[in-house]
């Protein structure tokens, strides 16, 4: 039985860094929404609620049901969450005086507290409400105050019930981690048991009780997702899982032929597709970007069909769906609203009529990649950056043909390169090159030329949500400006992308 922090989430920007934060202490943990509590289970050691945007004071505030959880295990109120369990035992919640945002130091320890065990005389926490704790029930014992929130912590005599009005969650929390493994280690008594090595095994069990002597299909991208996914069904169904990677013409310089390769070193049943000039004759002339997201995805699961459609006794669809998707499925606040075409493959299980498996759907990004390290999975799939689905069409920002994307491969080869031969490429969450629809003028030794413009960008960033453009050494802008414009015919002109997300996003289409 896996050991399991449940995590409801009242809407907070922070719920998913909780999540992150617990795993990082090895142990599993899932996220619902506060309104879809999942019935009793005996996995389950703790609970922990989230902040929220909304008011406990609010007609719409985000009430949920504890009758099956308070007092019989324990339950840590993060900000909302503790604002709600006072004033649902009785207490009182107001609007501040002064809004509580930002860094703060605790003037007041108690020591002996099982949940504040351990932090410093003065520790600095992170603030972010409108509103405060004014009055709790005599049950309600005060465990840590600031000069400001007289109701920093509490716990509640009698039962496991505790809460904070910090996010232990957040950096600018400096014992943070602290407070969380106190909570989950200390108070819920979790072993810090899962690890890659234990998640690998368990889930190749399952796989194996799932699946039995079935075949299964999978997609292969070249991506850390569906690599370390396929990594794992092969461990457990061996040569019954069958892999198609097609090349949509798309990719990145020889990714199609490096892919294929290092996949058959690893003795998986892969078949590659070249149908790069079925995907370039289908988006001719298209400018518009979710046009080419939607040609694209068309046209892979016409191909993909028609592959899979040549093997036989095929039951299963394998796909690498990761955490992250999952709580966007069931958020508080719905699916987005809008999500890339590139990313809806829904079509798929209905035009084959198959079952899916997803190995990888309790898993962040960053443990993904943990896991492929454990698994053997070669350093180029682990550390590889993200890569769009609709791939170069929309880092082409116009039609789309061969030229314009056997140049831009170049140019985002000498790029990638660099960053490696530099010593940078980690440094950065991704990095890549943009073909601008400008032409510019410039002189080539006496020669005038009218040639294109390419634009670099790189980021950083922990999960992709928000991102800085990285502040890449100006000597080595130089080497690759200087190298792109020498080495590929067809560009005169480089700049590079100083703007964040928000208000910009990573990706230009």
């Amino acid at each position: 039985m896996q050991e399991t922090i449940l995590i409801l989430d009242f809407g907070s920007q922070y719920t998913q860094l909780i999540a992150r934060r617990v795993r990082e202490l090895n142990v599993f943990c899932e996220i619902y929404p506060y309104n879809k509590i999942p019935g009793p289970d005996p996995a389950f050691r703790g609970v922990i609620l989230s902040g929220s945007p909304s008011s406990v004071r609010g007609p719409d505030a985000p009430i949920p049901d504890l009758s099956g959880i308070r007092g019989k295990i324990p339950v840590l109120g993060v900000c909302y969450g503790a604002q709600y369990l006072a004033q649902a035992s009785g207490g009182e919640v107001a609007a501040s005086k002064i809004r509580e945002y930002g860094r703060a130091n605790l003037s007041f320890i108690d020591q002996k507290d099982l949940l504040m065990h351990g932090l410093s005389d003065g520790s600095q926490v992170w603030m972010s409400h409108a509103d405060t704790i004014l009055h709790v029930p005599a049950s309600f014992r005060i465990t840590a105050s600031t000069p400001e929130v007289t109701m920093a912590g509490y716990k509640v005599e009698a039962e496991p019930t505790y809460g904070i009005q910090f996010h232990p969650e957040v950096y600018h929390t400096t014992e943070g981690m602290t407070l969380l493994k106190n909570f989950i280690v200390n108070i819920c008594g979790c072993s810090q048991s899962w690890t890659p090595e234990s998640f690998i095994e368990s889930t190749v069990a399952e796989l194996r009780q799932k699946l039995g002597n079935d075949r299964v299909v999978l997609g292969l991208s070249g991506g850390v997702d569906s690599s370390v996914a396929a990594m794992l069904l092969h461990r457990a169904i061996g040569e019954n899982l069958y892999c198609i990677f097609v090349d949509n013409g798309l990719l990145r310089k020889n990714e199609f032929r490096n892919v294929l390769e290092r996949f058959r070193n690893l003795d998986l049943n892969i078949t590659g597709v070249d149908a790069g000039a079925i995907f370039l004759e289908g988006l001719r002339g298209v400018t518009d970007p979710e046009r080419k997201r939607k040609i694209i995805g068309k046209t892979f699961i016409d191909i993909f069909e028609a592959e899979a459609n040549k093997l036989e006794g095929i039951r299963w669809l394998a796909q690498g769906t990761i955490y992250p998707d999952v709580i966007e499925s069931r958020s508080v606040k719905g699916p987005s609203a809008t999500i890339k075409s590139h990313h809806n493959v829904g079509g798929l299980p209905e035009h084959l009529n198959l079952k899916i498996v997803e190995p990888l759907n309790s898993l962040f990004k960053d443990e993904v990649r943990r896991v492929g390290a454990t698994l053997g999975l070669d350093k180029l799939f682990i550390d590889r950056h993200p890569f769009p689905g609709p791939g170069l069409a929309v880092r082409i920002v116009s039609d789309v043909d061969e030229k314009k994307v056997k140049l831009l491969q170049e140019v985002d080869d000498i790029f990638i390169s660099g960053l490696r031969a530099a010593g940078l490429y980690h440094e950065v969450w991704q990095a890549f090159a943009v073909l601008l629809p400008v032409q510019t003028v410039g002189v080539m030794g006496d020669e005038r030329t009218y040639e294109n413009v390419v634009a670099l960008r790189a980021v950083t960033s922990t999960d992709g949500m928000t991102a800085d453009w990285a502040r890449l050494p100006h000597d080595f802008l130089a080497k690759v400006s200087n190298d792109i414009i020498n080495k590929v015919k067809g560009v005169n002109r480089v700049v590079y992308d100083i703007s964040s997300k928000p208000p910009a996003t990573i990706e230009w289409e």
